[in-house]
């Protein structure tokens, strides 16, 4: 009977013993299957970077491409251009006349603190104007200045669209102010001491571009200084 139970014992410890070891090789399984895996992923990655490597064709632009292009480019570009021209020289009548409104404001402002007359004269066969202390009161006037017309700017001195005759300094200025400048003789704005304008001074300056478009700088309704006018302005200015 004792052998019979050793017996017994012997077999159920093999029994156990089998199925621990089927246990643990059931367990190893995945972690086999997952180094396989691994391993041939990482065989693939060395054999693509050990391959050469193969650069992409890049494809440019033909020549028929380029002359379209091209072709459009100088169609748009001669379209353009009178309309570029002309906004271009409209900006220099613009530019001009802002300078000459500056030089307006820049005398009264002289006359006012320096208590002395200034004169802005205007030259219209060199195409300047400057201003400048009146030498009766000053031997030299070193912050007179000078500007040159721009080269697509023509200027006027009171003309206006109805007249535009021949306008010398006696009938813009009369006998009744008596300048000494080394510009008497040419058309001036007179600022007094107290930084207003002379009686004797002109209306208006017509600056104009080559197409036609004017801008005035023309004394205010109260004629205490200038101001830019366009065409409109200017008419209804003329009406009063």
């Amino acid at each position: 009977s004792e052998a019979m139970k050793l017996r017994r014992d012997k077999n159920g410890l093999q029994q156990q013993t089998s199925l621990s070891q089927e246990t643990a090789g059931r367990a190893r399984s995945p972690l086999r299957a997952a180094n396989v895996v691994g391993a041939a992923w990482f065989e693939s990655r060395r054999a693509r970077s050990d391959a050469p490597y193969q650069r992409q064709p890049v494809r440019g632009f033909t020549l028929v491409e380029l002359v379209v292009v091209m072709t459009l480019l100088v169609t748009v570009i001669a379209l353009a251009s009178p309309s570029l021209a002309g906004f271009f020289r409209g900006r220099a009548v613009e530019a001009e006349a802002r300078r000459f409104m500056s030089l307006t404001r820049f005398g009264q402002s002289r006359a006012a603190s320096e208590g002395i007359p200034m004169i802005l004269w205007v030259d219209l066969n060199q195409r300047t104007y400057g201003l400048e202390a009146d030498s009766s009161f000053t031997d030299e006037d070193t912050k007179a200045v000078e500007y040159t017309l721009d080269g697509n700017v023509t200027a006027e001195i009171g003309a206006t669209d109805s007249t535009s005759g021949a306008i010398t300094s006696n009938t813009l200025f009369g006998n009744n102010t008596v300048t000494s400048s080394r510009h008497a003789s040419l058309p001036h704005i007179r600022f007094e001491p107290d930084g207003g304008v002379s009686e004797s001074s002109p209306e208006s300056f017509r600056l104009m571009d080559r197409d036609g478009g004017s801008l005035w700088v023309g004394l205010t309704v109260n004629r205490l200084n200038y101001e830019i006018r366009n065409q409109e302005v200017q008419r209804v200015t003329q009406r009063r």
